[in-house]
């Protein structure tokens, strides 16, 4: 489990590859308290606009990997558009201990959010053979699942002598 205070890194002094790694372990830190209130934030603009489910595809291998679908239904399982109505999720700048807010649509949210949780559950989901999943928002459930596929090559190796 994280430190709930982990200790501030003045950018000045960072000189070693552990000055780094202590300073992005602040950051997530940081920018992990605002997952709650986000995730708050996504499911109410979601319910307001009468949708019941959102469920985001995302797919990535080769240092590349985005977001390639995300669909909206309603309680009877209808798709739906997503209205750019506007919500402001909280975003954690790098080297700061303070949050910003940041105006976006709701479509725009629903991605960055999805992005945010992908980072940081699966760092370099997009690195080599990739990986893909999905990402479902139940809002009556007020829960976003996550499921997860990385791709790998597995190799077998067998050696004879004659």
């Amino acid at each position: 489990m994280a430190d709930a205070n982990p200790p501030v890194v003045d950018a000045a002094l960072i000189t070693t590859p552990n000055d780094i790694l202590l300073q992005w372990s602040r950051h997530e830190a940081l920018a992990a308290r605002l997952l709650p209130l986000n995730k708050t934030r996504l499911l109410a603009a979601l319910a307001a606009a009468g949708i019941a489910t959102v469920i985001i595809r995302f797919d990535g291998c080769g240092d590349s990997g985005q977001i390639e679908e995300i669909e909206a239904l309603d309680a009877d399982d209808i798709g739906l558009e997503i209205p750019a109505v506007p919500v402001e999720l909280m975003e954690q700048p790098w080297n700061t201990e303070v949050a910003v807010a940041a105006p976006m649509s709701l479509g725009a949210a629903l991605e960055a959010h999805a992005y945010h949780l992908l980072g940081a559950t699966h760092p370099g989901w997009e690195n080599d053979d990739g990986a893909y999943g999905e990402f479902t928002f139940d809002v009556a459930a007020g829960m976003i699942r996550l499921e997860h596929a990385d791709r790998y090559v597995a190799t077998e190796v067998y050696s004879h002598e004659f």
